[in-house]
């Protein structure tokens, strides 16, 4: 049912998720009992009839996170792309498939609503802007939805625009947040809340300034504009506002499609372009991009991977990629000692000897898969080891005030959401020898690396910090 303006109403909002909380809570507490209780001779069908249940408690998660947007879909929106170990095994690829719902699952908001903030922020009647618009969105996320339209010079066009009352739904979210996650902690115990309801509110202010995003892609489309396999949608700056952004309308299959239809060379083939774009692209030309989703690629017939929303964003300089460069050696190197010396120096934890190795192995955990010098198929689950590693050390003394540079962070976030992309398409690769280009200035060994080498040139180069 589409709606006119986004509830944002603190107080109904938050009884909409208490409401959602409570039977999920419910639902989960059914769950554990019958696995509990179960005689040995219907121990299977008690822990079918459990399954279900969590399946269900994952349908209500959609439809509150879809119907919330803003901050709450965001969760919804990074559940989607990650495995949190939250359910048996058997039926994970059934509940992540209902929580992909959320990559492009909002319900709509009425066409009518949304002319007006673009005619609102363009100053313009919307027949004076575009030759035509569908008044059909093609994609319905957290913040704004997306129209296809046609310039009156013949070009094709996306148009992202901001929900109206997004703003104000986003700032009672924001309140709200961490009731929210009570949603989150219900099937996921152990999982640092705390963490994630700061990260969001840190970063969700940022998105809703699209006049930034769309600074942000200009600058991201510029670097890959006529790349070999990466495409960066251009953006129309003189028709992009605070609530809206205009860009080229790429035509492509997405994500779910993809991972349905690909032959295991093809999977391979769109994980090594996923870990240059977002792994190995920001330490060649400084700009991270930390929200890898599912929704935000789209893969066009000629096998090129088109990437979009740039709205979680860092622009870094020559000595935050160092120091990324630096830890990451250190890790591969199995250094403890010298990995807390550098993010002591950065003031992230005190230079404490005893924090070496859990720090160690809590970075080894997150960025190993990198490291490995033989083919490695990337396992989803992984996701799920890291967030419970990152629990359990905030929770050891001396990591209470633990506080990573921005740039670690959204890396470290990115490469969780990388490996959620990697793991749902089955991707096999030496993984290392493409981390090795911006780890030790080693030459591409790949296909695709030479033929990014031979694209960048010297026009963008690798930093590789001291020598090793």
């Amino acid at each position: 049912m589409e709606e006119d303006e986004i509830r944002g109403s603190r107080f109904r909002r938050a009884a909409t998720i208490t409401g959602a909380a409570a039977g999920i809570a419910a639902r989960e507490a059914k769950a554990r009992t019958m696995v509990k209780t179960s005689r040995p001779g219907n121990a299977e069908a008690r822990q079918a009839a459990a399954s279900r249940q969590q399946l269900k408690s994952a349908q209500a998660l959609v439809k509150v996170f879809a119907g919330m947007r803003g901050a709450a879909m965001k969760v919804g929106q990074t559940l989607s792309a990650v495995d949190l170990g939250m359910v048996p095994e058997e039926i994970r690829p059934e509940f992540q498939a209902i929580l992909a719902q959320l990559q492009q699952g909002a319900d709509p908001v009425s066409f009518k609503a949304m002319t007006k903030v673009i005619e609102s922020d363009l100053g313009a009647k919307l027949k004076d802007v575009f030759a035509d618009i569908d008044p059909e969105p093609i994609a319905a996320a957290s913040i704004g939805q997306v129209h296809r339209a046609t310039l009156h010079d013949g070009r094709d066009v996306a148009v992202k625009v901001q929900y109206p009352g997004i703003a104000e739904a986003i700032h009672s979210d924001l309140q709200n947040l961490r009731l929210g996650l009570k949603l989150l902690s219900v099937i996921a115990p152990g999982i640092d809340t705390g963490a994630i309801a700061d990260e969001i509110r840190e970063r969700i202010t940022e998105e809703l300034d699209y006049e930034l995003e769309a600074s942000n892609q200009r600058a991201m489309s510029r670097v890959y504009r006529d790349h070999p396999f990466v495409v960066v949608p251009d953006v129309m700056t003189d028709l992009c506002r605070e609530r809206v952004i205009v860009s080229e309308f790429i035509d492509a299959k997405r994500f779910a499609e993809v991972k349905a239809t690909a032959t295991q060379a093809e999977r391979d083939r769109i994980g090594e372009i996923i870990v240059r774009f977002y792994l190995n692209g920001p330490m060649r030309h400084r700009l991270l991009n930390g929200d890898p989703h599912p929704g935000n690629t789209l893969f066009l017939p000629d096998g090129r991977v088109a990437f979009l929303d740039f709205g979680f964003f860092k622009r870094m300089g020559d000595v935050e990629v160092e120091h990324l460069v630096e830890t990451t050696r250190a890790t591969h190197q199995k250094d403890p000692q010298r990995l807390l010396e550098i993010v002591a120096s950065l003031g992230a934890l005190p230079p404490d000897p005893r924090l070496a190795q859990p720090f160690f192995e809590n970075y080894e955990a997150i960025f190993g898969w990198l490291m490995v010098d033989t083919p490695l198929k990337v396992d989803v689950s992984q996701t799920a080891d890291m967030m419970r590693r990152y629990t359990q050390m905030r929770g050891q003394e001396g990591f209470d005030e633990l506080t990573l540079p921005a740039e670690h962070f959204v890396l470290m976030r990115g490469v969780m959401l990388v490996i959620g992309l990697l793991g749902q398409l089955e991707s096999e690769n030496t993984w290392f020898d493409i981390a090795r280009e911006w780890l030790y200035g080693d030459p591409a060994t790949t296909e695709l690396g030479r033929a990014e080498e031979a694209f960048f040139g010297s026009r963008h180069t690798y930093t590789t910090g001291v020598a090793a």
